[in-house]
This record gives C-alpha cells, structure tokens and sequence, in this order.
C-alpha cells in the first residue's frame, strides 16, 4: 500500500531551522512529482515547495530563499529544509506525490510545526 509519512516537526523560535523528512512506501518517488503543502488554521492549504523527477524546483515567494527542497531516491525520502523560521511559517506540513493512477495523488497525515516569536 501507498504511504508518505511525515516527522521532524516541532516547535522551534524564530530565526531557527528544521528539516522535515518525508519517507515513501508502496511507490517509488523517482517517477513522481514530489511536493510539501501547508494549511495554517483557519486557512486554506498553500503549496510551499515542488521538485519533478529531473530535479526541477518551484517555491512560494514566502519561503523562496529560506526553505529548500530536495529529494533522495536511494532512500524513496523527500525533505524540506527550513531556515529563518517565521512565526505565520506555523502550519501542519504534508508531503504529497502526484499520480497518473489516484487523482489528486497522494498525501501524507501531515506534520506540525509550530514557530514560537
């Protein structure tokens, strides 16, 4: 079976750093799009970062220059490097691939960071 699980969520201050791990099972993420959403509360869940196959990356212009995507097949595991972490930064976190087979691809049950100032 199909799953994306999520971990190196907590809380941290501003100014600090996490990196969020996604490790994948059931597909391999070499032929997938991979990509990190958030949802704050009360808000509508907001793309923050993708990487394709070939490595090509896309960010929000709120995180561009802070987060950092990447991906190691080896180890079917995609991370979200995040610096200067910013308060309105806090939000459960997922990890999502893209599929020709499940529409709207797959989702992970998402990881909290919290952002303290």
């Amino acid at each position: 079976q199909v799953q994306l699980v999520e971990s190196g969520g907590g809380l941290v201050q501003a100014g600090g750093s996490l990196r969020l791990s996604c490790a994948a099972s059931g597909f391999s993420i070499s032929f997938n799009v991979m990509g990190w959403y958030r949802q704050a509360l009360g808000k509508q869940r907001e793309l923050v970062a993708r990487i394709t196959s070939g490595g090509s990356t896309n960010y929000a212009d709120s995180v561009k220059g802070r987060f950092t995507i990447s991906r190691d097949n080896a180890k079917n595991t995609v991370y979200l490097q995040m610096n200067s972490l910013k308060p309105e930064d806090t939000a459960v976190y997922y990890c999502t691939a893209d599929s020709r087979i499940v529409s709207g691809g797959y989702w992970g049950q998402g990881t909290q960071v919290t952002v303290s100032s």
